[in-house]
């Protein structure tokens, strides 16, 4: 073996896991433009479809036990979503780091790390938060159970296509009741029923409940949504090439670089949870 010093070489690629939130295709990403850059402050609408259409008998048959005799109607709901932020920094000595070399760390952990960031910070804002829990009282589902309530939940409130996000530990389950398909063409992970799915470190990461209750060991949380839209904003490094100076802390001589992204990220209608077990 040859002696003396190590050889620097480039540091080692990753590639973001092929169907999280950003790269599953189940989402709607939108990069936002600079005319429309308010939009990351924050969005409302006026919910689509959450109202159910409902069937009407024949007024000239015999009235059926139980059928309806007014025809109902009923209010769009507004709803919201909320900027998150992602964001990676690097920090090392002044002395043998530059800003490029600072800049080019932030860079690369916000690239790979920034679909992570994201499942966890919509599972904290939105999921945990507004999700109705399907568990019985009798405790964890096994997964299968668990996906077909979330899917009769999912039916029952919304007549449309859904978003089931699953925790990356609990993926591998899915294999073994032919769960989840993908699709050849698109690559799409897909339930017999056509609902998309969700495979997220973050949620792995987080792995929380509605209330943001933390999964007991050797459980997981599955949540399921209506679609997912993904409003995305450029990438803010700071401080800017023409601040490098400003990167340094004349304290103590290290270095500094943040690189951040803010996204939105909003669903619709119906949010459900259930927790299942992941190992017997």
């Amino acid at each position: 073996m040859p002696a003396g010093l190590r050889q620097s070489v480039e540091g080692i690629q990753g590639t973001p896991l092929p169907h999280g939130l950003l790269n599953a295709a189940c989402s709607n990403v939108i990069d936002v433009s600079e005319s429309r850059i308010h939009e990351l402050n924050g969005v409302e609408w006026l919910a689509l479809g959450c109202c159910p259409a409902r069937d009407w008998p024949d007024p000239c048959e015999d009235p059926v036990p139980g059928a309806p005799t007014e025809k109902e109607f009923c209010r769009p709901e507004t709803e919201v979503a909320t900027p998150i932020t992602i964001y990676a920094g690097a920090e090392c000595s002044a002395p043998g780091f530059s800003y490029e070399e600072a800049r080019a760390q932030a860079l690369a952990s916000l690239t790979l790390g920034e679909q992570h960031g994201l499942e966890a910070g919509f599972m904290r804002t939105k999921l945990t938060q507004d999700a109705v829990d399907l568990t019985p009282p009798e405790g964890p589902l096994s997964i299968a159970q668990g996906v077909a309530a979330l899917e009769g939940c999912l039916a029952e409130n919304y007549g449309g296509v859904g978003t089931i996000h699953v925790p990356a530990g609990a993926a591998a389950l899915l294999g073994c009741c032919n769960l989840v398909r993908e699709d050849p063409a698109t690559g799409i992970l897909r339930t017999l029923v056509g609902n998309c799915m969700v495979i997220g470190a973050g949620y792995s990461y987080l792995n929380q409940g509605p209330g943001g209750i933390p999964a007991d060991p050797g459980t997981a949380w599955l949540y399921i949504t209506g679609p997912v839209v993904i409003r995305r904003g450029p990438v803010d490094v700071i401080p800017d090439r023409g601040r490098a100076s400003a990167s340094v802390n004349i304290r103590n001589n290290d270095r500094r670089v943040l690189a951040e992204r803010t996204y939105v990220v909003g669903t619709t209608c119906t949010a459900c949870a259930v927790n299942v077990r992941v190992c017997e």
